[in-house]
C-alpha cells in the first residue's frame, strides 16, 4: 500500500501517490534551481507549475489519486530541464519521454483575454486580434471605430461588455493561452524575459527623456 499527500498545485488541488510526489518534487526542484538567479523567477516557476498542473487535471478525469504515469505525462509535455539546458541529476525515462513528445507541445486552446501589453482603451482589440491571428490590432480598432459611428449602435454595449467579462492576460502562460501558443518551460521563460525587457527598455526611454529635459 502506498502513502498519498494532499498537495496543491498551480491552484489544483491534488491527492498524489508517494512515487508520483517525489518524482514531481525533484522536478520541481530541478527547476527551482535551474532558474533562481533568472530575472522573474517566481513567475516562470507559478506558470510552469499551473501548466504541469492543468495537464495532470485534465488526465485524471473521474480518477481521485494522480499516479507516476501522469506525472511523467506531464513532464515530457512540459520538457526535463535537460531540454533547456539545465545542468541537474532530474532523471526521467528517456523512452517514455520520447513517447509521450511525440504527441507534441501541450497545447490548451486558444482562449479570449484582454491584452494589456498592446492597449489603447481596455485591450479588447488586442486581445480579439491574438486570439484571431491578426497581426496588427489596429484593423480590429478600425472595425470596431466603423461599426460605432456607423449604423451599428450595439458595438459600444459589446465593447464595454467584453471589457468586464473578459479576463486580463497577466501571467506568461495565460498569454500563450490567449494566441494559442504550446504552453511548455521554453515558451513560458521567454515570454516573460520578454516581459522584463519591454518593461527594462521603458524605463530607460522614461530616463533618457527626463535627462534630455533636465538638460
Amino acid at each position: 500500500m502506498k502513502k498519498t499527500f494532499d498537495i496543491n498545485l498551480g491552484g489544483y488541488p491534488f491527492t498524489i501517490d508517494e512515487d508520483a510526489y517525489e518524482h514531481l518534487k525533484e522536478y520541481l526542484d530541478a527547476l527551482r534551481y535551474h532558474f533562481q538567479y533568472h530575472d522573474g523567477a517566481d513567475e516562470i516557476i507559478s506558470d510552469i507549475e499551473s501548466g504541469t498542473a492543468e495537464i495532470i487535471h485534465t488526465r485524471l478525469e473521474n480518477r481521485k489519486i494522480v499516479s507516476m504515469n501522469d506525472v511523467q505525462t506531464a513532464i515530457a509535455r512540459m520538457g526535463t530541464p535537460e531540454d533547456f539546458g539545465a545542468e541537474t541529476r532530474f532523471e526521467e525515462d528517456m523512452n517514455y519521454g520520447k513517447t509521450n513528445k511525440s504527441n507534441g507541445k501541450y497545447k490548451t486552446g486558444k482562449r479570449l483575454y484582454i491584452n494589456p501589453e498592446e492597449k489603447v482603451v481596455g485591450g479588447v482589440c488586442s486581445g480579439l486580434s491574438a486570439y484571431f491571428g491578426v497581426t496588427d490590432p489596429v484593423w480590429i480598432r478600425i472595425l470596431f471605430a466603423v461599426l460605432a459611428f456607423g449604423s451599428v449602435g450595439f458595438i459600444i454595449p459589446v465593447y464595454i461588455i467584453l471589457l468586464v467579462i473578459l479576463p486580463e492576460a497577466k501571467t506568461a502562460a495565460q498569454k500563450l493561452e490567449m494566441r494559442g501558443e504550446p504552453i511548455d518551460v521554453n515558451s513560458i521563460t521567454r515570454v516573460v524575459e520578454e516581459g522584463i525587457e519591454g518593461i527594462s527598455n521603458t524605463i530607460t526611454q522614461i530616463t533618457d527623456e527626463f535627462s534630455k529635459k533636465k538638460k
